[in-house]
């Protein structure tokens, strides 16, 4: 597993990291808090705090692309 603190200010980020996350077949989870959502569901990420940091939970050891892909979103 690995994780990385995202940043969602706009909702274009939102859609943009839907779209990425449903292109590899692994877990990818969002963690906010209490709160736990999956990152390929647009209806769970937009029910996030978008003001704050969110940590991305990836469950995979071989996630360098989607790291890369996410580049913009990572904090």
């Amino acid at each position: 597993m690995r994780a990385v603190d995202i940043a969602l200010h706009r909702p274009e980020h939102v859609s943009a990291l839907v779209n990425i996350t449903n292109r590899y077949p692994y877990t990818i989870l969002l963690r906010q808090g209490r709160y736990q959502v999956d990152a390929k569901s647009l209806l769970g990420v937009c029910s996030l705090h978008r003001a704050t940091p969110i940590q991305m939970e990836i469950y995979s050891d071989d996630c360098h692309e989607l790291l890369q892909d996410l580049n913009q979103l990572i904090c």
